[in-house]
């Protein structure tokens, strides 16, 4: 089992930054991929960006090239850089893992990207 909590969200105008964090509740080394989604109100969740254990990164089409994502093992967290918001970023952005056949999903943390 793993309990994942986000932080970092906030309001910020277009064109700014906001870093998320992902704090895992245990040691996150021997997990292979740990991602961020978000959802959108009235939209599916949909994937942001992936990692993997060895540090392999993927991301959906709409972010590539202002989103990055890292982690860090020793602090058993999951980070996300977001640059040049814009305003259809705005969403509940969740963290996510799968340990065996089971998914695990935070709370979610909210980001509004408005003037």
């Amino acid at each position: 089992q793993v309990q994942l909590v986000e932080s970092g969200g906030g309001l910020v105008q277009p064109g700014g930054s906001l870093r998320l964090s992902c704090a895992a509740s245990r040691s996150i080394s021997s997990i292979y991929v740990m991602g961020w989604y978000r959802q959108a109100p009235g939209k599916q969740r949909e994937l942001v960006a992936i990692i993997t254990n060895p540090g392999s990164t993927n991301y959906g089409d709409s972010v590539k090239g202002r989103f990055t994502i890292s982690r860090d093992n020793a602090k058993n967290t999951v980070d996300l850089q977001m640059n040049t918001l814009k305003p259809e970023d705005t969403a509940v952005y969740y963290c996510n893992t799968k340990l065996g056949n089971r998914e695990y999903w935070g709370q979610g943390t909210q980001v509004t990207v408005s003037s």
